[in-house]
């Protein structure tokens, strides 16, 4: 029998082991499991390991601190086929990450790496994804010494590289020099004079566009659509309406839907609602940006209804009413429908803890912030530095400084804005020293940081400093001084009863001066009763806005104290006659999670009788230790005995008598008012603090004041 024999055949390696290896890389999912597999690889000795290792490589990408990993691996690639590479570009282009795609390009081209044609699109995509306009300028010299410039796919790319990073001149000569342009090519060209906010050239490429018979389709007006509502561009966007009903173009529903985000971003809410009515099904986008529209009109009402009629409510539906209820002072509202929306199984986002943050600031109510704080931790966003630089802000706002101080210490990264809500945090609770050390410890201070810490200066009476960090501005940073800080210069002179300079200061200005500067002009000669130089700041602020309530209180309070009756009556008949009314004084307090509110002499509260009875008690206790009603901040015509009841039922003192009842013995004492503390009043808290040894914290309008032992933060001067 013959013996049969076979040729002997070089080692190979068995298809098992290739599958085995690729299953392995798929299932890892940390670093050092693919490690792991990276040593079988290499054990294997594997002739063909190319598509094994690039499979490492892309699935290292996704994991953290793996960058460095991932360019070791790419770099040992012997010649690797250049369609391997470009599924490598694409991948990482289409990441989060998209330009770690252009450094394995500059780590390949050190190592001889070969491209094509079809490396370009996805190296120019993550270019324009990461904003790197340099690296894309270089990739499109790459292109031309390759040959590789006319290349329609590459010159799309190209485009829109350009367009993204914000260089709309040279996307444009890169369009001008197509030999072919397609529709999308059109759509990139708009969109990129859209983002630029060019929208006359857009409307002049709509006619090239046309005269090149393209004819454009919905998805070209969606994109202008959708810029004119986020810019706020009705004019145009009104255009774009006539252009699409003109020429018969079937509104498909995203286009409708377009229209009408375009009429709720510009704030024509009735024009939307008639498009809206008219959908036959209304999508969840559309319905969305309804309520944004809604609420940034101000019509929460109506934003609340279509809210509620959405059924599958997703993140940034919920998102989108809670940020309406933030921003129509309703951040009691706003809370609510943050429990709501967890109990739901909505996960709030970065987006919604922002505006929730922001509500419970407006709001000053303590227990809530340390409440949102703890969501905050809950959902892991304790790392994002938008959210800390809030937090920052919240506690500051509901009167805790040390939990402020607590966030601000933690972060572990910190720019302009962290540092500059810590110095404004310390200037409105009246720690300008602090405020001034924060300060000269940043290296690049910006114009916001100079208004917080002037801001600080003028609410101590820190007159040199303020004059020195001023000059500073100018001179060391080379800031040129906004009316908000000349503004806060007015402040600081006339809280000083540096009148003359204030006055100086305010007719040497290189512009003209604002409501806010003249008030503080008023707002200062309220202080020192120095009334004619106020009577004139006032008469300056009124022919600026004829509505303001504060110039006419001041000029009735003004003629008030000079007993000028028929002045006094001239003054409230015109503020009658222009529909003007004095913003009524109110005073908030937080007690079990809910919050009480007093208006002056307020007897609606359901406590009312346990509360004045709380009052007689307190003000016997008082004048025990010399308190004597202040009654010359009564400025209205009724007897001594008539000003004293008016001034003991001030809101705040109903506030704080409520929290002597309901709050524990010792614990501090939080209240929120909505105007500035008078003189009477002030002088009752800080007596109040010493007589019931306790810590009473008053936000007024513009600062904090903090009572203890019989003397205040603000040492008097406020």
């Amino acid at each position: 029998m013959a013996i049969m024999t076979h040729p002997i055949t070089p080692f190979t390696t068995p298809p098992t082991t290739h599958v085995h290896l690729s299953t392995s890389i798929s299932k890892a999912t940390s670093l050092p499991q693919l490690k792991q597999v990276h040593t079988q690889i290499l054990r294997q000795n594997l002739s063909d390991s190319d598509a094994l290792l690039l499979n490492l490589i892309l699935s290292s990408i996704p994991l953290p601190s793996s960058l460095h990993y991932s360019l070791s691996v790419f770099s040992t690639l012997q010649k690797p086929q250049t369609h391997l590479i470009n599924k490598l570009f694409r991948e990482v282009s289409r990441s989060k990450e998209p330009h770690n795609a252009l450094l394995f390009l500059e780590n390949g081209r050190r190592n001889g790496m070969e491209v094509d044609r079809f490396s370009f699109p996805p190296l120019l995509k993550a270019a324009s994804r990461a904003f790197a306009l340099r690296e894309g300028m270089e990739i499109h010299g790459l292109g031309c010494k390759l040959g590789f410039d006319s290349d329609p796919f590459i010159q799309t790319a190209l485009l829109g590289m350009y367009a993204a990073c914000g260089k709309i001149e040279d996307a444009r000569l890169v369009f001008d020099k197509m030999s072919e342009r397609d529709i999308v090519t059109w759509d990139i060209m708009i969109d990129g004079y859209c983002q630029n906010g060019l929208f006359d050239d857009v409307l002049v490429l709509l006619e090239e566009m046309r005269s090149s018979n393209v004819e454009p389709d919905s998805r070209v007006f969606t994109t202008i659509l959708s810029a004119c509502g986020q810019t706020g561009n009705l004019a145009i966007g009104k255009v774009i309406h006539e252009l699409i009903s003109g020429n018969n173009i079937i509104a498909d529903s995203r286009l409708q839907s377009s229209l009408i985000s375009m009429y709720a971003g510009c704030g024509c809410m009735d024009l939307a609602q008639n498009l809206y009515d008219k959908l036959s099904q209304k999508n969840l986008v559309v319905s969305t940006a309804m309520i944004s529209g809604y609420s940034k009109a101000g019509q929460v009402e109506a934003a609340r209804s279509i809210f509620y009629q959405i059924t599958n409510k997703d993140l940034v539906c919920w998102s989108a009413m809670i940020s309406g209820y933030a921003e129509s002072a309703q951040p009691q509202e706003a809370l609510k429908l943050l429990d709501e929306m967890q109990a739901s199984g909505v996960k709030p986002d970065q987006v919604t803890m922002l505006s929730v943050i922001s509500a419970c600031a407006n709001l000053g109510a303590l227990d809530q912030a340390k409440r949102i704080h703890m969501i905050v931790d809950k959902y892991r966003f304790r790392e994002a530095l938008p959210v800390n630089n809030a937090l920052i802000d919240m506690y500051a706002k509901c009167g805790y400084l040390d939990g402020a101080r607590g966030v601000f210490g933690r972060m572990r990264r910190k720019n302009v804005i962290s540092w500059t809500s810590m110095i404004s945090a310390h200037a409105i609770h009246g720690e300008a020293y602090q405020a001034l050390m924060l300060f000269r410890q940043m290296k690049e201070p910006n114009w916001i940081t100079f208004v917080a810490v002037l801001y600080a200066c003028s609410h101590a009476g820190l007159v040199d400093e303020g004059q020195q960090i001023f000059s500073s501005m100018v001179n060391e940073y080379n800031i040129t001084p906004k009316l908000e800080h000349y503004g806060c210069m007015v402040d600081l002179y006339g809280r000083a009863n540096r009148l003359r300079e204030a006055l100086e200061l305010v007719e040497t200005m290189p512009m003209a001066p604002n409501v806010v500067i003249w008030g503080s002009l008023m707002a200062a000669c309220r202080i020192h009763g120095e009334y004619e130089l106020g009577e004139f700041a006032a008469k300056r602020l009124l022919e600026l806005d004829p509505e303001h309530d504060g110039a006419y209180v001041f000029l009735s309070n003004f003629y008030a104290k000079g007993k000028r009756w028929e002045n006094v009556g001239e003054v409230r008949q015109l503020m009658k006659h222009n529909g003007i009314l004095k913003e009524r004084g109110y005073s908030k307090i937080e007690m079990d999670h809910e919050i009480h509110e007093f208006l002056t002499s307020d007897k609606s509260h359901k406590h009312a009788d346990d509360i004045y009875a709380k009052l007689d008690e307190v003000v016997c206790k008082l004048m025990q230790v010399g308190y004597a009603p202040n009654t010359s901040v009564v400025l209205i015509d009724v007897n001594e005995d008539e000003k004293k009841d008016v001034v003991l039922l001030h809101s705040e003192k109903l506030a704080l008598c409520y929290g002597l009842l309901k709050s524990n013995r010792g614990s501090p004492i939080h209240i929120i008012k909505n105007l500035r503390i008078c003189e009477d009043c002030h002088n009752f808290m800080k007596l109040a603090s010493k007589v019931f040894e306790r810590e009473i914290v008053v936000r007024d309008r513009t600062r904090f004041h903090h009572y203890r032992g019989g003397s205040c933060s603000c040492k008097d001067y406020w």
